[in-house]
């Protein structure tokens, strides 16, 4: 084993703990217009925030619950019974010295200050509802680099933050990104100048403490013409036995020639239903990539999206989804092609394992009107049991006859000749199926920073672990 891989090795329950709860803020049970006054004035916001809220509350209270997909599990949602505002402090700590001992501890057994101290231009923290630290190198801010909690980024830059606040989501695009609107409290906003290249990734974790908690962060990436960074989230709770609500809205944004890659390494517990919009809009020559793993959850419903708004604009999509037993993995990718010669890529791997459910739901669309637009989409299933399910529902819409498309997908199964090969050589049975399942996603893990691709192919082996039979 190389010295990274000791360094990044993690534990099977290594996210499976919590502390005692400390709150100063706590908004009570319940989701109401008192609910978002307590917020707001917990928070010190202006009133057009205020506005925003009760506006978006009214817009989730009259959405019906979808009744498309996923029915059954969302059915399991009671949102009377969830906190919708935990916190210890408003403001996220620079230092972290000045991180309160049990989640200064609490990131510290997660390896987060380690992987700062190592490879990150910027950290932040986000701990049930506010960010506990954020941080970002002096060389990094001196070139103009915003990268903080959004809950400072509003109060302190306005004037970037309210221009594409809630511009490429609407409040009324779904159900939860109308919930996120009401509720939403920490995430992170960063603004890239014009020119800069952020050598080194920022990266923020978020952290689930609480029980019968809602956690609803709102993150909003500017690139300015020409700049460059790359984003990662990591993402934890403990298991309860209770359901646990993970509602986030990410907003992109690459102004011409910019680039965004946002990365993420999701292993929420199994009592988590993980309701993300993510969505990105992509101005001419400029790029943005998604690389998507999700292992955790009870339930993940994500399918991270690109307008390809400008000239030449090229949309990426590159997910992993685990699904073991008791879970279901809905998660796809949206491309809307709204320029000439604009490109789009979808890669997605998806494991089923016992008796796990994995669904791809894709979404391409090139009208009429434009010319030279091509995409490319690939899904690959792979079956560990008999009882493992996966389900493919691409929707691709192309027209006119001067652009260019192509779908190819695979379902396969675990060779029982190829576990057996190997275990001729000396691999334990468990060890060949987690090589083989490595195998399958080696591909896509190699976009993967080295750090997070250690750590991306531990997880898949410790989930592995008793699945074969």
């Amino acid at each position: 084993m190389t010295t990274a891989a000791k360094n990044y090795e993690i534990d099977r329950d290594k996210g499976d703990f919590k502390y005692a709860e400390t709150h100063k803020f706590d908004a009570g049970v319940g989701l109401n217009e008192g609910t978002i006054d307590y917020i707001c004035d917990v928070k010190g916001e202006d009133d057009w925030i205020r506005q925003f809220r009760k506006r978006a509350l009214k817009v989730f209270q009259d959405k019906p619950m979808p009744t498309h997909w996923a029915t059954k599990d969302l059915e399991n949602i009671d949102f009377n019974k969830i906190r919708y505002y935990l916190a210890g402090d408003q403001r996220a700590k620079k230092s972290w010295d000045d991180v309160p001992d049990e989640v200064k501890e609490t990131f510290e057994r997660l390896g987060i200050p380690e992987n700062e101290r190592k490879f990150l231009a910027g950290v932040e923290a986000q701990f049930d509802s506010e960010a506990a630290y954020s941080n970002i190198k002096e060389a990094v801010a001196k070139d103009g680099v915003i990268f903080m909690g959004s809950t400072d980024g509003l109060m302190e830059h306005p004037e970037i933050f309210k221009k594409w606040f809630g511009k490429v989501i609407p409040t009324g695009d779904n159900k939860f990104s109308a919930l996120n609107s009401a509720v939403f409290s920490g995430g992170s906003f960063i603004y890239v100048p014009p020119g800069v290249k952020v050598s080194h990734p920022l990266q923020a974790y978020f952290r689930i403490n609480a029980e019968n908690f809602g956690q609803f962060e709102r993150t909003l990436i500017i690139a300015d013409e020409g700049s460059e960074v790359t984003y990662m989230e990591g993402c934890t709770a403990p298991k309860f036995d209770t359901a646990t609500l993970h509602s986030a809205v990410v907003e992109l944004v690459a102004l011409p020639g910019a680039k965004i890659e946002y990365i993420t390494v999701q292993n929420w517990s199994s009592n988590v239903f993980n309701l993300v919009t993510k969505r990105a809009i992509a101005h001419e020559n400029s790029v943005v990539k998604w690389i998507d793993c999700n292992i955790g959850s009870r339930l993940t419903m994500k399918y991270p999206g690109v307008i390809l708004k400008g000239r030449k604009a090229r949309g990426e999509v590159m997910s992993i989804a685990l699904a073991n037993d008791g879970q279901h993995q809905d998660t796809g990718a949206k491309m809307i092609h709204a320029a000439d010669e604009t490109t789009s890529n979808i890669i997605a791997k998806s494991i089923s394992v016992g008796k796990g459910r994995s669904t791809y739901r894709g979404q391409v669309h090139i009208p009429k009107h434009l010319k030279g637009c091509k995409n490319n989409t690939e899904c690959d299933a792979l079956l560990i049991n008999s009882d493992s399910r996966t389900d493919t529902y691409p929707a691709i819409t192309v027209r006119g006859d001067q652009n260019y498309v192509q779908h190819e997908a695979s379902v396969s199964k675990v060779s029982a000749e190829q576990i057996f090969y190997m275990q001729q050589r000396g691999l334990s049975e468990a060890a060949a199926m987690s090589l083989s399942v490595n195998g399958f996603v080696n591909d896509l893990t190699r976009q993967f920073p080295m750090e997070y691709s250690v750590e991306l192919k531990r997880l898949i082996e410790l989930e592995m672990e008793g699945s074969v039979g």
